[in-house]
């Protein structure tokens, strides 16, 4: 990505972030982090996020907001600045969106020494969702300040989205109860550990991978070992898909879509000389290109097909969709580097690498433009290695206070389109 310093029209000396309101307060800023310390001490896991949902409508109602529970009984949505009683907007598509995702993952807090790590058994917030929702709800009470203060040029809309962890996502149930109607443009941020806090990673267009499940069973009669020509040596069968069917894969499709079919489980028979009449294998489907992912079934139903059929086995493929690449639209992503260079200059801004992790952020993106920023959480002098999805994960809370500027500062800096 190329630096747009000379391209940038930022309001007086806002590239200083000096004449850019909406800076976050010292009272909130330290709140924010307790509230953070909170949910990660209660983490819940998809459609389960209860007490989640409640902490947060709790707070937004306190700043007078009117949040609104979604049909599935956890997540919500709070508009501000649409100057009717009930807080819900009812004209046109003039709504900026600013997402979180609220819940963790099924697997236990490590951290030796840690006054806030998990209370709750094999639970955690190893992905920095907890971090997400903080900055949403900082952004929100310094964007209803504004409001107040007749300083919020156009509506905006929180969506606290639950289940992003479990396939297919939340996301698109979220959008079933509503969450983008109205909604014109949307933005997210997502924890990188590899980043340092006080920057960002930006990237145009794909940001992330998809990523879907599949699951293939195949069946024949089976029979003795001693005889595999009678019968359909199943697992031989089985063997032969999980090695040629990602090879025949991967020379179907160009390989700039970065089409990746990875087994992560096998299992056939239970006796050295039986032939099995049942075998299963189950992996993921990973690809960076958006149509080559929407090929993806039909190619990969039809090379399972054709192994099959060479050796007599009978296939049964179960395609799961997961979620699309997250693709950055460029004019948001523009916005996101310019609010980011508003607050803090931009120095503060890097590019980043496509990721293979999947994120249902990009269910949103079918709909309506939007573009995810990669938050930095890394201590600046921490030299560790550190990844997502792991037990001892944690962030460095000034990332909190940088999301919150970053996303306060594009709404300011958005400027909708005549008629939105």
């Amino acid at each position: 990505m190329t630096p747009r310093e000379t391209e940038v029209d930022l309001p007086g000396e806002a590239a200083s972030g000096s004449a850019l309101p909406g800076a976050l307060p010292e009272a909130l800023y330290a709140e924010l982090v307790d509230f953070r310390r909170d949910l990660h001490m209660h983490p819940e896991l998809g459609n389960q996020e209860f007490r989640t949902t409640a902490a947060i409508k709790a707070r937004l109602e306190k700043a007078g907001l009117t949040p609104r529970v979604l049909g599935s009984g956890t997540g919500l949505i709070c508009d501000i600045g649409t100057g009717t009683e009930t807080g819900e907007w009812e004209g046109g598509r003039g709504l900026f969106a600013l997402r979180a995702d609220i819940d963790a993952l099924p697997i236990p807090d490590t951290k030796a020494t840690c006054a806030y790590r998990s209370t709750v058994p094999d639970r955690a917030h190893a992905c920095g969702h907890d971090v997400h929702t903080t900055v949403v709800l900082g952004a929100g009470l310094v964007l209803a300040d504004l409001d107040r203060l007749g300083l919020l040029p156009h509506p905006v809309r929180l969506i606290f989205q639950p289940a992003e962890e479990v396939l297919p996502g939340g996301a698109a149930d979220a959008i079933e109860s509503g969450a983008l109607e109205g909604v014109r443009k949307i933005v997210a941020v997502h924890c990188d550990p590899k980043v340092d806090a006080g920057r960002i990673g930006l990237r145009y267009g794909a940001i992330t991978s998809a990523c879907d499940r599949l699951d293939v069973t195949l069946d024949g009669p089976g029979g003795h070992t001693a005889r595999p020509h009678l019968t359909t040596d199943l697992v031989t069968a089985v063997a032969k898909v999980a090695t040629e069917v990602p090879a025949l894969v991967a020379r179907r499709v160009d390989a700039r879509s970065g089409l990746s079919l990875t087994w992560g489980r096998i299992e056939s028979g239970h006796i050295c000389n039986v032939i099995p009449q049942h075998a299963e294998l189950s992996g993921t489907v990973r690809c960076l290109d958006l149509d080559a992912w929407r090929d993806a079934p039909d190619v990969i139903h039809a090379a399972v097909q054709e192994i099959a059929d060479l050796y007599r086995a009978k296939p049964v493929v179960n395609y799961v969709r997961g979620v699309p690449p997250v693709v950055n639209e460029p004019g948001v992503t523009d916005l996101l580097r310019d609010a980011m260079a508003a607050r803090r200059g931009f120095s503060s801004v890097e590019d980043t690498p496509q990721s293979l992790g999947g994120e249902d952020f990009s269910w949103y993106l079918e709909h309506v433009p939007g573009a995810m920023a990669r938050l930095g959480v890394k201590p600046p002098s921490d030299r560790t290695s550190r990844d997502l999805h792991q037990g001892d994960f944690d962030v460095d809370e000034s990332a909190i206070e940088v999301g919150v500027e970053l996303f306060t500062a594009t709404v300011l800096l958005d400027k909708p389109n005549p008629g939105n």
